[in-house]
Parts: C-alpha cells; sequence; structure tokens
C-alpha cells in the first residue's frame, strides 16, 4: 500500500490580516516534506466559495508550484470539477498536458462531478453532471492522444481541432474519478480509470463494499483511455505524533470533528442526511443514506438519551458549545476509518485499509486547526515509520 497526501488547502477560523499567504506558503513546505519523507502522491482538491474550507480554488497553479519545489512526488489533480459549466474539457486537457511537461511527467488526473453550491455557482444542471464526467474522460484522453479532435454531443462541441502541448507520459497520464455512492465506484471501473474514495468517517468495511464496486466495474470495462488504472485510493483523516498525548494536544481528533461538522455547511448537504449517513454506517453521497433518514429536522440539534457519541460532539458543535481536544479524541479513537495517535496505533488503523484492497492511502493532515509544525512532524514521521512498514508488506 502506498502513501499519498490529500490537500484541501485548509484552516479553520480565527484568521489573521497574513493567513491566507501564511497558509499557502506552510502548504509548500509540507509539500516538500512529503516529497522528503516518500510519498507517492500530492493530490490538491477543487473547490469554490468555500472559505476557510478550502482554499485550493486554483489547483493547477498550485499544482505547478509544487512540482517546481519537488524531485520525484507526483501532483494529482483530485479532482477536476468535471461538469463543463465549471470545466471545458478542452481546456482541462491543455492545462493537465502543461502540467504534465512541466513536472517533467509526474501529473495524476482526476475527474470530479462535484455538486450542491458549487453546481449553484456555475449553474451546473444536476441532471447532466454525471454523463458529462463520462464524457470528460473520453474527450480528454483523445485530445492527449490524437493530432486533431472533432466532438459533437449533447453538452459539448468543437470542431475539428489540435490540441497542444500533448503530456509527457505515454500514452497519457493515469486517469481517476473521485467517487462517493456505489453508482461512482461501478462507474469509475466501467471506464478503466481508478477510483478516489472518501471515508467521512463512515468504516473501513462500507469503503470495502465500494471498492468491490470498483471491481465489479473493471470486470466488464471498455477504457475511457488507452490503458487500464485499476488502482484504487482511499482518503482518511491521518495524523501521526510521538504519543496519544501529542495527539490530542495537536487538536488532530477535533480538527477531523470540525471537518465533518464544517462539509455540510460549505457544500449545502442537508445535516440530517449528513447525521444519518454516519449513524447507517454509510457515506453522506450515498443514495442508501437517503434512505436511512429518521425525518429529523434540519434544524433540529437535540442530543437523545441513546445517540451516537459523535453525532452527539457534531450537534455540539452546531450549537457552538465547546468540544474538548481530547473529548473528541476519545470518540474518534474508537472510528477505525480515522487514523489519528502515535506510530502504533495509526500502524493498526491503517492495516485495515490495506486488507480491503485498498492501493493507495490518501492522507489528509492538513486539516481544521493543527498546528503547521504538527502537520509537518506527521508527515516526517510517517515517511520515517509507516511508508516503509506497508512498502515491505507490498513487497512480501
Amino acid at each position: 500500500m502506498k502513501f499519498d497526501i490529500f490537500c484541501e488547502i485548509q484552516r479553520a477560523a480565527p484568521w489573521g490580516a497574513d493567513d491566507e499567504a501564511a497558509l499557502f506558503r506552510d502548504t509548500l513546505i509540507q509539500a516538500a516534506a512529503a516529497d522528503e519523507a516518500g510519498f507517492d502522491v500530492w493530490w490538491e482538491v477543487e473547490h469554490h466559495s468555500a472559505p476557510e474550507f478550502s482554499y485550493s480554488s486554483a489547483p493547477a497553479v498550485m499544482l505547478t508550484a509544487i512540482a517546481m519545489r519537488t524531485r520525484r512526488i507526483h501532483v494529482g489533480h483530485a479532482g477536476v470539477l468535471a461538469p463543463f459549466r465549471i470545466n471545458n474539457p478542452y481546456r482541462v486537457a491543455e492545462a493537465a498536458a502543461t502540467l504534465d511537461l512541466l513536472s517533467g511527467g509526474r501529473l495524476e488526473l482526476g475527474l470530479a462531478k462535484s455538486g450542491g453550491k458549487e453546481w449553484e455557482t456555475f449553474g451546473v444542471d444536476p441532471e447532466l453532471a454525471r454523463a458529462q464526467v463520462r464524457e470528460g474522460f473520453s474527450i480528454i484522453s483523445r485530445f492527449w492522444t490524437e493530432d486533431e479532435v472533432s466532438w459533437a454531443g449533447p453538452d459539448f462541441s468543437i470542431p475539428a481541432r489540435a490540441c497542444v502541448p500533448k503530456p509527457l507520459q505515454k500514452p497519457h497520464p493515469r486517469l481517476w474519478q473521485t467517487c462517493g455512492s456505489p453508482e461512482s465506484f461501478r462507474m469509475a471501473g466501467e471506464m478503466g480509470v481508478g477510483c478516489l474514495g472518501t471515508t467521512l468517517l463512515s468504516p473501513v468495511s462500507f469503503m470495502g463494499q465500494m471498492i468491490q464496486e470498483h471491481e465489479q466495474g473493471l470486470a466488464v470495462c471498455d477504457p475511457a483511455g488507452k490503458f487500464v488504472n485499476p488502482e484504487k485510493g482511499i482518503f482518511t483523516f491521518v495524523h501521526v505524533a510521538e504519543t496519544r498525548d501529542q495527539a490530542i494536544r495537536n487538536g488532530a481528533a477535533w480538527s477531523a470533528l470540525w471537518y465533518v461538522h464544517a462539509a455540510p455547511i460549505v457544500f449545502k448537504v442537508p445535516r440530517a442526511v449528513w447525521y444519518d449517513a454516519i449513524r447507517a454506517g454509510l457515506h453522506p453521497n450515498s443514495p442508501r443514506s437517503t434512505a436511512a433518514l429518521t425525518g429529523e429536522d434540519d434544524t433540529s440539534l437535540e442530543i437523545g438519551p441513546d445517540e451516537l457519541p459523535v453525532i452527539a460532539l457534531l450537534k455540539r458543535m452546531a450549537r457552538n458549545e465547546v468540544v474538548s481536544n481530547a473529548e473528541a479524541h476519545e470518540v474518534l479513537e474508537e472510528l477505525d476509518s480515522v487514523v489519528i495517535g502515535d506510530v502504533e496505533h495509526c500502524r493498526r488503523k491503517l492495516e485495515a485499509y490495506r486488507a480491503i484492497g485498498t492501493n493507495r492511502m490518501m492522507c489528509l493532515m492538513q486539516f481544521g486547526s493543527i498546528p503547521h509544525a504538527a502537520v509537518t512532524r506527521s508527515i516526517e514521521l510517517t515517511g520515517a515509520h509507516l511508508i516503509p512498514h506497508f512498502a515491505e508488506a507490498l513487497s512480501a
């Protein structure tokens, strides 16, 4: 199992006058540390109009800066928001090929369906989004590999045109799809592209089911590109410290809780759907999660006597109550998908991801209010202790 970094360019409030610039400087330092530590890919997300939650609104620019400051780590865009009202596939192909050349052939390209507030921002028709992801893969791979391409689809048309430059990697960089639902995992397999899944507190066993969906798609795939990428990447919260107490002091579990509290607000997902998905052991993006709805009013933050501890803490956050670092750690430590603690504790947690067939662990390390120095130290500890351990397990 290989190790990647997944980055939102994120810092929870409060903010100072220089904090935006400082956050970008810190991110570049962390990327250089990940390169030295032996991480395989640095993935940048793409989000828009998401204050605090993500300042990664121009990921191609950031990935270029990272590529110029690193030697071996690949730079991954996970993912380009694929609805055509947000990103024209011709422009995506041009920008991605340029980054592949500038990075010396280190680009990884993923596409994402997006949703919610970002669809509103760009006027995306939700009924067309999934089909445009599928179409985008086919168009981009052709722009990269053919001298001249014309396309006449229901949502995107272009007369015969050459797309330059071409990527350095031949026939083209690896393709990936960011996935949250069973349908999207299966679709990625059917197109022969790698899947990039997110836990968001859903159990490791649920992610194992999603990996099987990807496998079922691969069994009948008609590749969108020139080759099949069967790999499976899974994103989760990862913070490695010298000791459990240090992890608590760094506020890593509190920061993970803050992330899960903030995400539905930023992306306009009903809080009831979010909570009930966690209760049911599902992912909030899964259609199955809506079947588990209890009918709870989205504004109700009452905490019943039998409420799950993690939901109780999320409701307290939503009520602007103080949740301590220790409280958050005690609760999230019990969740098998959250990897926060000392080296040995994190190693045991990560074994579960390896067991379900995860090829690459996408570690979200910069999240919430974890101090920059603690993020960098977590990257270093992972490189010193965890990356070699799981590389040996892979070779064995």
